[in-house]
């Protein structure tokens, strides 16, 4: 899940270069931006996207269907408890797709240590951490990055939990950047860019949605 698809359009591509600082990092989510390194054969360049369609999740449109609802028994949702490991799996370079590098996984830590990054985890009941996604939240946006299962469902679960959240902290924006046909059965759509960065003017600007809730974890 939000992995680079292979046929992408080349005007998804918008920028190349600069760092991966927070202070840049953030500035490029408040815009629409999102940073993905891909190669070129000899080199990896940083390259910034905004994808046109974009993908999101209406937050009153997650599908969940009866095999998930029982998966969800299964599993304890956390938030924040292992955002490292999370990161670390999500960033296995033995999975097919993968993009996330060092750089990438260095600054989404400092990132979560600046409390923008957040991970919503599923466990099973002997301890294990059995999947689960991270992204960043910025006011009513919570834009996910990458999610990963080691149990059928288990990544799914911790879709459900971040919903769940974001809809009772007054979120309004799910970002996952490109819809493919994996997530559009979850209830992804696409959107065009100016209506996404619309969205996106009226989401950055609420209150932070990811410290509102109660939120067991």
């Amino acid at each position: 899940m939000w992995h680079l698809p292979a046929a992408t359009e080349a005007d998804d591509v918008v920028g190349v270069g600069a760092d991966l600082e927070p202070g840049t990092l953030l500035a490029a989510y408040r815009n629409g931006l999102f940073p993905m390194p891909v190669s070129d054969g000899a080199n990896e360049l940083l390259v910034w996207w905004s994808p046109d369609p974009r993908g999101v999740l209406p937050l009153d449109g997650l599908r969940v269907s009866r095999s998930l609802r029982r998966s969800m028994a299964r599993f304890e949702v956390r938030v924040d408890t292992a955002f490292d490991e999370v990161v670390a799996a999500c960033a296995d370079p033995a999975r097919a797709g993968g993009w996330i590098d060092d750089g990438i996984v260095a600054a989404y830590t400092e990132l979560h240590r600046l409390g923008w990054a957040h991970s919503v985890e599923s466990w099973t009941p002997d301890g294990r951490l059995a999947g689960g996604l991270y992204g960043v939240c910025i006011g009513g946006l919570f834009a996910g990055e990458s999610m990963f299962h080691r149990e059928t469902d288990a990544s799914k679960v911790a879709l459900v939990a971040l919903v769940e959240r974001l809809r009772a902290g007054g979120a309004t924006l799910l970002d996952v950047q490109w819809a493919t046909p994996h997530l559009a059965s979850l209830g992804v759509v696409e959107i065009s860019r100016a209506e996404y960065l619309a969205r996106l003017d009226l989401a950055i600007h609420l209150p932070n949605a990811w410290a509102r809730p109660h939120f067991a974890g």
